[in-house]
């Protein structure tokens, strides 16, 4: 199917005012997005709660960009995981793709974006707070993926979905190398020993309601620890931590 028919089936109904068309000039100018269609932009902002409680209007609204810059998205990160993380296996580079296309994700970068003071909503979601609904913003961000899709392909939909999605997956990459001590201790000792760690409970102290967990770490001849935490997960954690740091 041709990208004009595409755009057929997804455009609304509803014509936009010369106002709209600026306040749409000025959303896209500082995110570098270069629409030629800004019916197709305008769309991607009208929450269904919009089109529910309007006869006229009753398909202007981005279910259907929503769900298509879904896919755009999804394939955007994960070629970049792809490229980026050479040497890791599937499961890893499945969980850091679902941490940044997530509504908790998406949802900051929409209201960095402006995206909140764009949406057309219906009278009973403005009411009750929708410009703020991490659903809501997280949707819409997908919609307008879907409409640059649609209007200017797909290199300009990646480039732009890149912009926010490095810096994502930067930021998940950084915290999992700085939080997961087990794992990073596991691969010292295995790539240097052929060994793996052994976690040993020492001791538990305090009542059921607020106990502390004393950890150690067993390399080979060498014991580390025991350190404490509020459950044995956080005093494992540290303990790999505690030889790590030993260790260098």
């Amino acid at each position: 199917m041709k990208m004009k028919n595409f755009k057929e089936i997804f455009r609304g109904s509803k014509k936009i005012s010369p106002e709209r068309k600026a306040a749409l000039l000025a959303f896209c100018k500082p995110l570098g997005l270069k629409f030629r269609d800004f019916e197709l932009l305008d769309l991607a902002f009208h929450h269904r709660s919009f089109s529910n409680e309007s006869r006229a209007f009753k398909r202007c609204n981005n279910e259907r960009l929503e769900f298509l810059g879904d896919s755009v998205l999804g394939l955007a990160a994960a070629a970049f995981l792809y490229e980026d993380m050479a040497q890791n296996q599937e499961g890893d580079l499945a969980k850091i793709k679902a941490a940044v296309v997530s509504e908790k994700a998406l949802a900051p970068v929409a209201l960095e974006y402006g995206i909140d003071k764009m949406l057309v909503l219906g009278r009973g979601e403005e009411m009750s707070g929708g410009r703020s609904k991490p659903a809501i913003l997280a949707d819409c961000m997908e919609a307008v993926i879907g409409a640059y899709y649609l209007d200017s392909g797909y290199e300009a939909a990646e480039e732009y979905i890149l912009r926010f999605v490095i810096p994502a997956v930067r930021s998940v990459q950084q915290k999992k190398a700085g939080e997961d001590f087990k794992s990073l201790l596991q691969e010292k000792v295995q790539k240097k020993d052929k060994d793996v760690p052994r976690y040993e409970l020492v001791k538990t102290e305090g009542p059921d309601h607020n106990r502390t967990f004393f950890m150690q770490v067993r390399v080979g001849q060498k014991v580390y620890g025991p350190v404490p935490g509020k459950n044995k997960k956080e005093a494992e954690q540290e303990a790999a931590r505690l030889a790590l740091s030993k260790m260098e």
